[in-house]
């Protein structure tokens, strides 16, 4: 009876030391909660820089200015690229040549979701950016498998990979498995995590995150069978993946580009859902002026109202000018004396 009332005591106590450092844990958790939401709220009525302004300026006008994009683009620093290029993509002008156009070698992220951009787009951006880590084509309806196999022969550093999204999508995700696995060439090694990039022959050296929400479960068992190095849509953890940090740009709930354009105003994107769709481009371009046109249509007008004025002030100054002189010089003086005499002989006669 002793032993079992011992035991029962033993139990209650260590019941109450869990409750007490649940209590702990949840207390220093709402304490942690709070202090990020804070943090976040000073975060937000951070002002935004000026370049950022500036952005937002350009990215209302983007459409004025995308056809002389590439003349404009060349002397813009990389950190003035990415943005506009992120801009474009939500305003729903992104396609092969603005992106050939901004594409810089410094970029490490590629977020092309929802756009035009072609397989020709796609692999002259990976041949510029060949530093890539991490690259969206969910929903890219014009790029196929041609297009992912330029993307992975550039971009040997390529860790983050998303696809799906629309028919099309799914569909280029499927033919892309067998670019996508990695074919090696030591075949005599235990375990993936072991491989060294250089004993992998071809396919995607670096791809450790796949993200595809629509993956079916063939596929999905295949691949984790054929290639267990490649995570498709890892969950967020405190602990990570086997040991591993999954990093940010493998969750999908976040697009990819999102922390660039962090400090520029959603209305600098958001302008386009405003405008008129029923319009037709050649109503819009007969009715509606670009920017520099109506700039130089006020300075017409401008300069046409004030050109009386400019010569009415312009008479005025050499008349002003005439009498002074006039009045200080002696030879001037004798031609008015003579003049004024010829006229008065020229009446009496």
């Amino acid at each position: 009876m002793e032993k079992g009332k011992s035991a029962r005591q033993a139990v209650e106590i260590s019941l109450k030391k869990l409750n007490l450092n649940a209590d702990r844990n949840f207390k220093s958790s709402r304490l942690i909660s709070s202090l990020h939401s804070s943090k976040l709220r000073i975060e937000k009525t951070k002002p935004p820089s000026l370049v950022s302004l500036c952005l937002g300026v350009i990215g209302r006008h983007l459409e004025e200015i995308i056809e002389d994009l590439s003349e404009i683009a060349v002397n813009f620093p990389a950190d003035i690229k990415i943005p506009l290029a992120a801009i474009a993509r939500r305003r729903k002008l992104l396609n092969d040549d603005v992106i050939i156009s901004l594409a810089d070698s410094s970029w490490e992220i590629l977020d092309l979701s929802g756009s035009d951009v072609s397989d020709f787009g796609l692999a002259k951006g990976a041949e510029m950016c060949k530093s890539l880590r991490a690259v969206d084509i969910s929903q890219c309806k014009k790029i196929t498998a041609n297009g992912v196999s330029e993307l992975v022969r550039h971009c040997h550093s390529l860790e983050t990979m998303r696809c799906g999204g629309c028919p099309s999508s799914e569909s280029t995700a499927r033919r892309c498995l067998g670019i996508l696995k990695p074919k090696l060439n030591d075949v005599e090694g235990d375990s993936w995590e072991e491989l060294d990039t250089m004993e992998i022959g071809h396919g995607a050296q670096s791809l450790c995150w796949l993200v595809w929400p629509k993956i079916d479960e063939d596929t999905l068992e295949m691949l984790s069978a054929e290639c267990p190095r490649i995570i498709v849509n890892p969950k967020p953890s405190l602990f990570g993946f086997k040991g591993t940090e999954v990093p940010r740009e493998a969750f999908p709930d976040v697009a990819l580009d999102d922390p660039i354009v962090e400090d520029i105003d959603p209305k600098t994107w958001s302008i386009c859902r405003s405008m008129p769709k029923a319009m037709s481009p050649s109503l819009s371009s007969a009715n509606e002026l670009s920017i520099a046109e109506k700039f130089r249509l006020a300075f017409v007008e401008r300069d046409t109202r004030l050109a009386p004025k400019r010569a009415k002030n312009a008479r005025q100054h050499q008349r002003r000018a005439e009498r002074e002189w006039m009045m200080t010089s002696t030879r001037a003086k004798a031609l008015a004396l003579a003049s004024k005499a010829t006229k008065s002989l020229h009446g009496r006669s």
